[in-house]
């Protein structure tokens, strides 16, 4: 089973396809990203009558989006990549999905996703 997700919005989307069989999901996450995502995606396999162990490969969306979302995001997707040796890539635009799953195809792993943000990141500056 393949794991997509895109966390570049407070709307957190997940897909899961194995075969023809497809689940999507979407999570109004906004400031529980951080706090919820593996729980969210725990839940969601187990809604879905799977589990972690099913995960053979790992699709995300890498940008342009939310600083913060595609940090966490990405992190936890990389880490559980690495953790559960599983193939991991990433792709961009409007047609991610299709890029991302077509890469899988091939056999491709990124083995670590970087995030593409769109802009620099707006730092604020200390008051004193």
């Amino acid at each position: 089973m393949i794991l997509l997700l895109d966390t570049s919005t407070p709307i957190c989307r997940l897909t899961l396809i194995d075969g023809d069989w497809r689940y999507e999901h979407e999570w109004l996450a906004e400031r529980q990203l951080a706090k919820g995502l593996l729980r969210y995606l725990q839940d969601q396999l187990r809604v879905s009558g799977k589990e972690f162990a099913d995960i053979t490969a790992i699709g995300v969306f890498k940008g342009p989006g939310s600083f913060t979302g595609l940090r966490i995001g990405l992190s936890v997707l990389n880490t559980m990549g690495d953790s559960l040796q599983l193939p991991i890539v990433g792709a961009e635009g409007r047609g991610w999905q299709d890029e991302v799953l077509r890469r899988l195809d091939r056999g491709e792993n990124d083995k670590i996703v970087l995030p593409l943000y769109g802009s620099d990141a707006r730092i604020t500056k200390p008051r004193k």
